[in-house]
C-alpha cells in the first residue's frame, strides 16, 4: 500500500513538472512583429522616412531627420531577433526599453547600433551606445543581411551580431519599454523581426 501511494506521489509530481513546463513554454514563445512585408499594424511610425514594403521586407530610404518604427507594445526582459539589411553608408539602430516612445533618443532607449561610418567605432555597430563599447576588429554590416539576437534580461544586457556577441553588459536605466526600429540615414530592410519575453 506504502508503495503504491509513494508511486502515486512521483505520477502527480511529474505530471505538475510536466503541464508547468508546457505553460510555460506557451507562454514564452516567439511572437513573430514583421514577416517579410507583413507586420507594419505591430508599429506606430514617429518621423517621417518612407517606410514601405518590397516584394520581400519593410525598409526605408528617405526623410528629412530620424524616424523609427515603435512597437505598440512594451516589452522588459525578451530575446529579441532582428534580420536586417542596411546600405554601407546607413545609420540605423534598434531601441530598447524606449522611455518616450514618441521622442525616442540614445538616451531615453538602449540603442544597439547599425553604423558602419560613425566617427567614434566604439559605439558603431555592434555597441550599445553610451553603454558598451564594441572592440575591435569592429563589425560591419553594409550591403548585406545580417542578424541581430538580443537579450535584455533583468539589467543584463547581451548583443550578438551574426553569432558573433559584440557587447554583454550589466546597466540598469531602464527595465521596460517599446522597441524601436530606426532609419537615419542610408537605406534599411527589416525582413524579419521576433521576440521571446523572458
Amino acid at each position: 500500500m506504502k508503495r503504491i501511494i509513494n508511486s502515486a506521489k512521483v505520477i502527480l509530481l511529474l505530471l505538475t513538472t510536466v503541464i508547468t513546463y508546457f505553460a510555460f513554454a506557451q507562454n514564452n514563445e516567439w511572437v513573430t512583429l514583421i514577416d517579410g512585408t507583413e507586420g507594419m499594424d505591430n508599429f506606430n511610425v514617429v518621423g517621417d522616412a518612407n517606410w514601405h514594403t518590397d516584394a520581400s521586407s519593410i525598409r526605408a530610404t528617405e526623410g528629412s531627420g530620424a524616424s523609427w518604427l515603435v512597437t505598440k507594445e512594451s516589452y522588459g526582459d525578451f530575446v529579441l531577433r532582428v534580420e536586417f539589411w542596411a546600405s554601407h553608408d546607413a545609420n540605423s539602430g534598434i531601441y530598447m526599453r524606449c522611455q518616450e516612445p514618441t521622442r525616442i533618443t540614445d538616451r531615453n532607449c538602449y540603442e544597439a547600433n547599425i553604423f558602419d561610418q560613425r566617427p567614434d567605432l566604439s559605439y558603431g555597430t555592434g555597441g550599445i551606445v553610451h553603454v558598451a563599447a564594441v572592440s575591435e576588429p569592429y563589425p560591419k554590416v553594409g550591403d548585406k543581411w545580417n542578424v541581430y539576437k538580443i537579450t535584455a534580461d533583468g539589467d543584463r544586457l547581451l548583443v550578438e551580431l551574426n553569432g558573433e556577441v559584440t557587447a554583454d553588459v550589466r546597466d540598469s536605466q531602464m527595465a521596460e519599454g517599446p522597441i524601436g526600429l530606426q532609419w537615419g540615414r542610408g537605406e534599411l530592410r527589416f525582413r524579419k523581426v521576433e521576440i521571446r519575453e523572458l
